[in-house]
């Protein structure tokens, strides 16, 4: 997996298609200093085909890392991922914002993600922006409760309907 890493800076390095030395050799020390961040090294010389879900979420993240980004992208992090590992991927990518002064976007549909590693919030539905601001903000909007809370409405009338059933058969009994 450490060629992984070392492909991307390949790429950031603009030698992707460069034929006079192995990839392999190239950077190979920074690369292992950046599956170390991670806490991959130990398994550097590994293929990503026999590691385990979470710990491949780590080599792309090393990945991501080998680009020097100011800012980084990412789509669904905890997707797939037990709570345990969502949460040690996310507290390790802080920790890479922090020291790096880096700058994160990320979309994410666990919620305890978001409320616990988000410093500001957008909401969105239906494409639309319904709220924006901190997660204690976001977490108390009405707009946002209503929308991916629901009202209540719709239990009422379910409620109302049972009840309408129950009492007609009850009737014809």
């Amino acid at each position: 997996m450490a060629e992984n890493v070392q492909m991307a800076m390949l790429s950031h390095d603009g030698k992707l298609f460069s034929m006079w030395r192995r990839a392999s050799e190239h950077k190979r020390d920074a690369a292992l200093a950046l599956l170390d961040q991670v806490g991959m090294k130990a398994q550097a010389d590994r293929p990503c085909s026999e590691l385990a879900y979470g710990d491949v979420k780590r080599v792309e993240l090393a990945i991501a890392m080998a680009n020097s980004p100011k800012l980084l992208l990412m789509d669904e992090p905890t997707a797939g991922m037990a709570p345990k590992e969502r949460n040690s991927l996310m507290a390790l990518t802080k920790d890479l914002v922090i020291q790096r002064g880096l700058a994160v976007l990320f979309t994410e549909h666990s919620m305890d993600v978001v409320f616990a590693y988000a410093d500001r919030m957008i909401v969105l539905a239906r494409g639309r922006l319904i709220a924006q601001g901190k997660p204690l903000e976001i977490r108390d909007h009405p707009k946002v409760q209503e929308v991916y809370f629901g009202s209540g409405k719709t239990f009422e009338k379910i409620a109302e309907k049972t009840a309408a059933v129950s009492a007609a058969l009850g009737e014809a009994a």
